[in-house]
């Protein structure tokens, strides 16, 4: 079973990374632009389509990295559970 990995997209101008499970993208965690002060300062997405159903990708906001990573795993566990190997052939 793969497992997760993250890498830095160097095509985004703020802080973002990619979530891999195996080969296929499967969310990101970003700090979210705009008004310097305003919080939360981090938004995270999980799922993937093809391969996911509409509306089983999840997405929030958190106030920092950390924050926005266990959130992400937490709805990543969900998310996996409900999948398939042709789900990931799908992607």
């Amino acid at each position: 079973m793969p497992s997760l990995t993250r890498r830095r997209d160097p095509n985004v101008s703020q802080e973002c990374w990619r979530i891999h499970y195996g080969d296929v993208v499967v969310g990101s965690i970003a700090q979210c632009i705009g008004n310097p002060g305003a919080a939360p300062r981090w938004q995270w997405r999980c799922g993937f389509y093809p391969g996911g159903r509409p509306g089983e990708c999840t997405s929030g906001t958190a106030a920092d990295f950390d924050e926005a990573r266990a959130d992400f795993e937490a709805a990543w566990r969900v998310f996996l559970a409900k999948r398939t190997e042709a789900d990931f052939q799908a992607a």
